[in-house]
């Protein structure tokens, strides 16, 4: 059972900046209301009512609402139209597909001298014999019926023969009475069954004999064997008169199935956050679901990461925790998490904040630092010397002695590395050079001696 709450009411105020002392209009449908309750006092002023597709079976607690002009009540249990008769203002009244069958109850709505229109299809009375002329005849004030205007040819003639429409419609009334009678026992039989089933089934089985257990059992089973889509077809395939009993029991079944599909679809608590493994692995997590690029600098020997946070989000809602295996970021509580392909030094890491994109930029520099190729450095002012025209690939080969390269970083301030190989004295007396042999060219002839290659030397 739903009823009206004045957060209810404010909610659908917002039209009045959520005041209801002064609201003129409220729309209160499709609400499963059961009962018309403290508006009378909550919104005196109101002039315009909607209450259609709900549950509610009486017109009550309206006298007050001197205002109010027109009230929807369509799609409702309403049988009977009554206790509006101060509302000194209303000008219409909507009461399609209710429940309607005493039709003598619109003379409740002579008094009301501003009324001018009236909505009834869909009832019962609707269906009765000189239905519209009976309306007509106890209405005079009234304009509109049933979306048709009433003309003046069609009022004087519904003054005719009045007494003999008013003996059928009795009549009428009478008859439907009767079988309302009969459907309210039969609706109080069919819930008196239901509630008795209900209740053999929470039996407890330690209160039954062994057969009687063995044969709860097996009507369970049985039961059970029905899918639920059989049982529902059964429910909407049984064939039954529209009555109020009929739709609240519709709407019971409704509203256990949506119980039903709740509980079904009801969160289980989250499992808390495994972000590494049993065996010590660190996972990559993106909760919150943001693009990044994850680069090297090989220059600055770094990792940068670039995450594309929210532009306008303020900084203080993130959270950054640096690893030296891995970063961690908190993104309004949702973690981005993501292994580093080299050890970093956290101490060191710098995170930044693009003022365009917004974008987190975390720049890491690794833990061990690599040797990388380079240019070799020219020395303008000193040459390599070399001391032996041999490679050292011979010298090498000849001596078998390993050759070592010492550099003493605070002895130099430029890299100045020299090849030195090593010299191993051999046994023996020390080679004398030869001697050059004299020579066999005369004297005489050196100066006007022109040596010229095409002609073979002398011997």
């Amino acid at each position: 059972m739903v009823h009206i709450t004045e957060e209810m009411v404010r909610q659908r105020a917002e039209h009045n900046d959520c005041e209801i002392f002064s609201l003129e209009e409220v729309s209160l449908h499709q609400l499963d209301i059961t009962q018309i309750e403290h508006l009378d006092k909550w919104c005196k002023e109101l002039k315009i009512l909607y209450l259609q597709n709900n549950l509610i079976p009486r017109i009550e607690n309206v006298s007050r609402l001197k205002k109010l002009q027109y009230i929807n009540l369509a799609l409702n249990n309403i049988e009977v139209i009554e206790n509006l008769e101060a509302c000194e203002s209303l000008q219409k009244l909507d009461l399609t597909i209710n429940f309607i069958g005493c039709l003598s109850s619109v003379q409740s709505l002579r008094d009301n001298i501003h009324f001018r229109e009236l909505f009834l299809v869909g009832n019962p009375c609707a269906e009765f014999k000189g239905y519209r002329q009976y309306v007509v005849a106890s209405l005079p004030q009234l304009k509109r019926l049933d979306g048709k205007d009433i003309r003046r040819s069609e009022r004087i003639l519904s003054s005719q023969g009045l007494e003999e429409v008013q003996r059928h419609v009795a009549e009428q009334e009478k008859e439907y009475l009767k079988k309302r009678a009969v459907e309210k026992e039969e609706a109080e039989t069919r819930t008196a069954a239901k509630e008795e089933e209900n209740g053999q089934r929470t039996v407890g089985c330690g209160e039954l004999k062994n057969q009687e257990v063995e044969e709860h059992i097996n009507e369970v089973k049985t039961r059970c064997h029905l899918s639920e889509e059989q049982k529902e077809l059964e429910f909407w395939n049984t064939p039954c008169s529209f009555t109020p009993e009929s739709r609240l029991e519709a709407h019971r079944h409704l509203e256990e199935n949506r119980r039903a599909e709740e509980k079904v679809k009801e969160k289980k608590p989250k499992p808390p956050r495994r972000l590494i493994h049993t065996d010590g692995r660190v996972m990559n997590v993106n909760e919150a679901k943001l693009d990044f690029t994850l680069t090297e600098d090989e220059e600055n020997n770094s990792i940068v990461l670039d995450l594309a946070v929210f532009r306008h989000m303020d900084t203080t809602l993130l959270d950054v925790d640096v690893q030296p295996t891995y970063v961690k970021v908190g993104v309004k509580g949702k973690i981005f998490q993501m292994v580093l392909p080299n050890e970093v030094k956290p101490d060191s890491a710098v995170a930044q904040r693009s003022q365009t994109s917004g974008h987190l930029v975390l720049t890491m520099p690794r833990a061990n630092d690599e040797v990388k190729g380079s240019k070799p450095l020219l020395y303008p002012n000193k040459k390599c010397s070399v001391q032996n025209k041999t490679s050292s690939k011979d010298i090498r080969e000849k001596n078998n002695v390993l050759e070592l390269l010492e550099v003493d970083p605070s002895k130099y301030k430029t890299l100045d590395l020299s090849i030195v190989p090593h010299q191993v004295n051999k046994k023996g007396p020390p080679e004398t050079p030869k001697p050059t042999p004299p020579s066999t060219v005369d004297s005489s002839f050196s100066k006007d001696f022109v040596d010229d290659p095409d002609v073979p030397p002398l011997t």
